[in-house]
């Protein structure tokens, strides 16, 4: 069957759906969509016991390996600053290499050869009901983490979700590119029919984003909002360079902030990191001198690690950060979908 037939095959199915969803085992049936909820028999049950016996605050590389990439993986998407030359793709490459599925990468819409990065000048609108529809078919929340401009859309996204811009959300197709005549979802935690608005995600980060931009570029919708988080991430890293020209920050970057619940952390990167180099991160996971420092790295502490070691620790800071997040909401993820298995 070819792609153009398969795309009809998956647009019949959900028109056919109705005022029903797609539940999470039935998203195989999706063209050049590879879903990490993938069925309970389908794995062997001692990794996902091993999996459920995780401590997500503390994944080591060889569990990631060996557990967590053979079990559910959410989706991570990568929004790209306002410079269409300047991707998120040698990030992507970056967590790629440290061990996360590739599939759960790249856009679903071009199957194996899709991009690994996405443009920020696109709509939160469609983008929160892109998240619902990933949420429904995969079973999992994907996570979201931008650049610059990127961290804007990041952000953005979580106040749609959270009601800032429009009363409802429709849910939005990613694979056929095209809205659904619902904006309600079947949880696949619950089963219970709900909105998309109010979704939350598990983890979001927003590097390098200032308000600067947002004036030249005439988003002055985001201007107050830009700094404030809503409830609808649990996590929120917030990074900043200080006298960054391109974000308009200053010698203190002005720290991100919870409206309410989500926890917010805000860590500011060496001074000497470059706006537009920040995506370059692949080097780190190829050395084995920074890829070992990586893997042990978490907030609570390490050892410091200088280019004096003889290797080149750019962007160092913001990859170990990013990467231990997205184990830890990997691993919490994976349990919350190996639990809702069981209990049905």
């Amino acid at each position: 069957m070819d792609v153009l037939a398969r795309r009809m095959l998956l647009c019949a199915m959900l028109a056919g759906a109705g005022q029903g969803v797609m539940p999470a085992h039935a998203a195989h049936a999706a063209p050049g969509v590879e879903p990490s909820a993938r069925s309970a028999d389908m794995r062997d049950e001692a990794t996902n016991r091993n999996i459920l016996a995780l401590d997500c605050g503390r994944v080591a590389s060889a569990d990631v390996a060996g557990l967590l990439a053979q079990g559910p993986t959410p989706r991570i998407i990568l929004l790209q600053g306002s410079f269409a030359v300047l991707t998120m793709e040698p990030f992507a490459q970056f967590l790629i290499a440290m061990g996360y599925p590739e599939p759960q990468i790249r856009d679903p819409r071009d199957g194996r050869d899709g991009r690994l990065s996405h443009g920020s000048f696109g709509d939160s609108l469609t983008w929160a009901g892109a998240l619902a529809w990933y949420y429904e078919s995969e079973g999992m929340m994907p996570m979201l983490v931008g650049h610059s401009q990127g961290g804007m859309m990041a952000i953005r996204i979580l106040h749609e979700l959270d009601g800032a811009f429009h009363e409802s959300i429709p849910v939005w197709n990613p694979v056929a590119g095209a809205a659904l005549p619902r904006t309600t979802i079947r949880d696949p935690r619950t089963g219970a029919t709900r909105p998309v608005l109010g979704l939350k995600i598990g983890y979001a980060a927003a590097i390098a984003t200032g308000k600067l931009p947002r004036i030249f570029l005439g988003q002055w919708d985001m201007i107050a909002k830009l700094r404030r988080i809503p409830d609808t991430v649990d996590e929120f890293t917030g990074f900043s360079i200080p006298w960054d020209p391109i974000a308009g920050t200053f010698g203190d970057p002005e720290p991100y902030v919870a409206t309410g619940t989500a926890r917010v952390r805000n860590v500011t990167l060496p001074a000497s990191t470059s706006h537009l180099r920040i995506p370059e991160t692949l080097h780190l996971a190829t050395n084995a001198v920074t890829r070992a420092w990586i893997d042990a790295w978490s907030p609570e502490g390490a050892a410091p690690l200088t280019s004096d070691a003889g290797v080149d620790t750019t962007n160092l800071l913001h990859a170990a950060d990013i990467w231990h997040s997205v184990k830890k909401h990997w691993c919490q993820s994976a349990q919350q979908v190996l639990r809702t298995r069981e209990i049905h």
